[in-house]
């Protein structure tokens, strides 16, 4: 059991606030989408790719691609920090304040710590590509108010993934290339496994409207 799990605070937090969880391939639109459901909802976001354990860590999965020298695969979520990301949750949720960490995607290392904080909002938006992985806890726990896995076709994800990368120099262009061809033929498999953890598939501009829907609905004033 998790350590937010075992906490037991959980249950005082269910009336405040759910987690939707935006989840689906790197470059998929993810924290585009976060980022507009922030700006018109004032919900907020809580970078689940902060939580990438450092470059140091001994524990960092290999992957050995094609044409070059083996490199940390940061795609397994074995880089990942996910009981980390799950107490940053239920702090949010239960106090109304968080601190998460920030992360230097070119460094691999922690830069910094920033504090959200929840008010009046009713969901929290966590997103990356590893939050399909928390699914099922944040579940359990009767914190999930909806899963999404978002995505487009695979060859629009690869090519804004690999122009976002080489303008942010987040790695080497060699490594972004090999790295985003492999993504890109290893994408339907990693849809299906979202899928099978329990997010929805659907583009950006649908899971928008699914998420505006019961609000527009509250709005309508009753006869």
């Amino acid at each position: 059991m998790s350590a937010p799990e075992q906490r037991g605070s959980l249950g005082a937090g269910l009336s405040r606030a759910r987690v939707v969880v935006l989840a689906g391939p790197s470059g998929a639109g993810k924290s585009r989408l976060a980022a507009r459901l922030q700006s018109i909802h004032g919900w907020p976001v809580v970078r689940l790719d902060d939580f990438y354990r450092e470059g140091d860590d001994p524990a960092l999965p290999v992957a050995d691609l094609a044409g070059g020298p083996p490199i940390v695969d940061w795609d397994d979520p074995a880089s990942w920090d996910a009981p980390a990301a799950m107490h940053a949750l239920d702090d949010l949720v239960t106090t109304g304040a968080a601190r998460v960490p920030v992360y230097d995607i070119g460094r691999s290392a922690v830069s910094g710590v920033r504090t959200l904080t929840l008010s009046s909002s009713q969901l929290v938006v966590a997103e990356g590509i590893f939050a399909a992985e928390i699914i099922e806890r944040l579940r359990a726990v009767g914190l999930l108010h909806s899963a999404w896995c978002v995505r487009h076709n695979r060859w629009v994800t690869f090519s804004r993934r690999l122009v976002r990368d080489l303008i942010e120099r987040r790695k080497p262009p060699t490594v972004l290339v090999r790295r985003g061809l492999a993504l890109c033929l290893t994408e339907p498999q990693l849809v299906e496994r979202m899928k099978e953890l329990g997010a929805t598939c659907a583009s950006p501009s649908r899971v928008e409207r699914a998420l505006a829907a019961p609000r527009r609905a509250r709005s309508v004033p009753s006869e």
